[in-house]
């Protein structure tokens, strides 16, 4: 089993992180994931409601893990986007 250490830095460290920016990062997207999901869920009850907010919050973020410059190894690879694409 690796060492308590390594449980907190290993990840971070394959995005280029320190764990502390990594906490940084990740705590952003997620209350940011948070704010648009609550808005799709008014939207839904509310349809005049925050009519494009969720989509600009997952556009936005999809731009904000694509211009960090951080590895995606490990996130998965979606085979029929990577097929439509070539």
């Amino acid at each position: 089993m690796p060492g308590l250490k390594s449980l907190f830095s290993e990840h971070p460290k394959s995005v280029n992180e320190t764990y502390l920016e990594h906490l940084m990062f990740a705590t952003g997207f997620g209350l940011r994931m948070l704010v648009g999901g609550i808005a799709c869920i008014m939207h839904g009850l509310l349809p005049f409601l925050f009519e494009r907010t969720g989509s600009k919050c997952i556009s936005d973020l999809h731009q904000r893990l694509d211009v960090s410059g951080r590895p995606v190894a490990d996130a998965p690879v979606d085979s029929e986007r990577v097929a439509q694409q070539s």
